[in-house]
């Protein structure tokens, strides 16, 4: 099987950033955007939705990388997959407006389109048990400053996240609470933690 370009483009840079001493000596490596950029794009080689897009070093040596701000990065071996709930369960029929014309849930093709059907249908309202439920942010920004403590192969390691982007793709406020989300169009076996 041959080699993809994420492949190729991070062994150059484990060997000539000495990622996997790093990771032994220090419990954990830095490395800039500017340092992958060297090699190759460093938004097409740090974005794995899903642990099956790690790249071939990252999955042999139980590695994952984190943002820390808009230009640095950390490597380690943070759990930053969790995998989805498999347990059936029940399925509540909804009645979806039928005086909607621009928006048809029998052809959802966006993530953008498929969370206007979740709220228009009032499914959102539900599961956040929100009666008044109003869209107020999206799109991308910045994080601010904060930190977080994330399971590693050494116990907890904590980051500390300065500026980083984010991207949301839907929030909803209630009189109780303020619910973020995160869509995806298809159906996938785990997620990307720090997409929470």
């Amino acid at each position: 099987m041959s080699k993809s370009k994420n492949d190729i483009a991070w062994e150059k840079i484990f060997e000539k950033y000495k990622i996997i001493d790093n990771v032994l000596n220090n419990g954990h490596s830095i490395i800039s955007s500017t340092n992958i950029n060297e090699f190759r794009e460093a938004r097409l080689m740090t974005k794995f939705d899903h642990k099956s897009q790690l790249p071939k070093l990252f999955a042999e040596n139980n590695l994952s990388i984190l943002p820390t701000s808009r230009g640095g990065y950390v490597i380690g071996t943070f759990e930053t997959f969790s995998d989805f709930n498999i347990d059936d369960v029940a399925i509540t029929p909804i009645e979806f407006p039928t005086f909607l014309e621009s928006l048809d849930y029998r052809d959802i093709t966006s993530e953008a389109t498929a969370i206007n059907c979740a709220f228009v249908s009032k499914i959102l309202h539900d599961f956040t048990e929100e009666d008044s439920l109003l869209p107020t942010v999206s799109g991308r920004m910045s994080s601010s400053s904060f930190d977080f403590n994330i399971n590693s192969g050494n116990g907890l390691f904590n980051v500390n996240v300065g500026n980083s982007q984010i991207e949301i793709d839907g929030g909803y406020e209630g009189d109780n609470s303020l619910n973020l989300i995160e869509a995806k169009n298809y159906i996938s076996d785990d997620f990307l933690v720090r997409q929470l």
